[in-house]
């Protein structure tokens, strides 16, 4: 994959999230940001700064994972160019049912039906997705904020829109703003308290514009960097279509068609290597079926007890149809992994369900032929 597509999709290290599951299992707000991770060593940085204790933590139908409730509800962050993604879903244990913007349905690419059970759900609650980057957190990546609110479904975009004018990553803050409002019910007035995620910047609006705020970081070029060599001489993406393969064996046919075809090189035969290694050692995930977390929303991955054949709901095999019928259509692995999360709604390959899968395989379908 070009060094220039990894620029463009940043990988996920964990969740901010705005709440947890009481003791009795009903969802429970928080006054500060919890964080869960696979990462252990994150999380113990996470706590030296912002307070907490770290702990294993599983997540109904995941796999396990870290959390800590920090002490903290304001925490420094760089804001990376259009951060903000939102949605109307309806989710059930077998994912996404339904993903829209108010009029087309994504996952089927066709007008929503003001009438489906499923749209009414889906817009009784907006989905606002907020990346962000720990500024002093080790880690390349992003952490996802995920809100159900309406108040951040409204001020949040502005707020991205505006950083996003400035170019760039940009310093800011994530905090959580608590706010009251009264609301008429038929027992009388009923005063609500919540918390709403937020951004701040240090600068006023014309100093971001002129560039203060933002994170100077020089551009990255397609060219070789000093003497490091390219990963391959030419010829397809071979690093992506190995991190497609989920078998050894195919693995290696990929490194005897590359060094046929002159395209290998140390960097590339490296990697291949790598990935060989990497398939042979590791081992399945405990698979179960998912449920809500305290912020009332579904993992968006979706693993089964045990791997389903090849055509039924096994997501590699999905996948796989996904790649083939892509590249008929004249897509490289490239262009198949931007166009994904782009009629996804921000959804990456490696954390949609299979449900999910075969919606954008339908939509894929639907196309003709390039």
């Amino acid at each position: 994959m070009p060094i220039l597509d990894l620029q463009k999709r940043a990988r996920t290290l964990g969740r901010i999230r705005l709440g947890q599951k009481a003791a009795n299992g009903a969802p429970q707000k928080l006054d500060r940001f919890r964080f869960t991770s696979h990462s252990q060593a994150l999380l113990e940085k996470i706590a030296e700064l912002y307070g907490g204790e770290v702990r294993e933590w599983t997540p109904a139908g995941g796999t396990q994972q870290w959390e800590v409730i920090s002490g903290s509800a304001r925490v420094p962050i760089m804001v990376p160019p259009q951060p903000v993604s939102q949605w109307y879903e309806f989710w059930t244990r077998a994912g996404c049912q339904h993903r829209c913007d108010g009029r087309t349905n994504v996952l089927t690419d066709e007008p929503c039906d003001p009438e489906d059970p499923k749209h009414l759900e889906a817009i009784k609650k907006p989905t606002t997705r907020l990346n962000v980057v720990l500024r002093d957190v080790e880690g390349i990546g992003v952490w996802r904020v995920e809100s159900h609110g309406f108040n951040a479904a409204i001020e949040l975009p502005d707020v991205a829109e505006f950083l996003a004018a400035a170019g760039g990553y940009v310093n800011g803050w994530l905090a959580l703003e608590q706010r009251t409002s009264v609301e008429q019910t038929d027992q009388g007035p009923k005063t609500r308290h919540y918390a709403v995620p937020i951004i701040e910047v240090d600068v006023t609006p014309a100093q971001l514009m002129e560039g203060k705020g933002r994170v100077a970081a020089p551009a990255l070029t397609g060219g070789p960097v000093g003497e490091t060599p390219a990963l391959a001489a030419a010829g397809p993406d071979y690093v992506a279509i190995a991190a497609d393969l989920t078998d050894p064996e195919d693995v290696r046919n990929l490194w005897r068609q590359a060094n046929a075809a002159g395209h290998m090189t140390q960097g590339l035969s490296e990697h291949l290597q790598q990935r060989v290694s990497d398939l042979t050692t590791a081992e399945p995930p405990a698979r179960s079926e998912p449920q809500p977390d305290a912020d009332g929303a579904y993992e968006a991955e979706v693993v089964e007890d045990q791997p389903a054949p090849a055509g039924t709901d096994d997501p590699d095999a999905i996948w796989q149809q996904i790649v083939a019928t892509a590249g008929h259509a004249g897509m490289t692995t490239s262009q198949l992994r931007d166009d994904f999360p782009a009629r996804m709604g921000g959804l990456l390959p490696d954390e949609a369900t299979a449900a999910e899968l075969r919606a954008y395989l339908q939509v894929l379908t639907k196309e003709p032929a390039a």
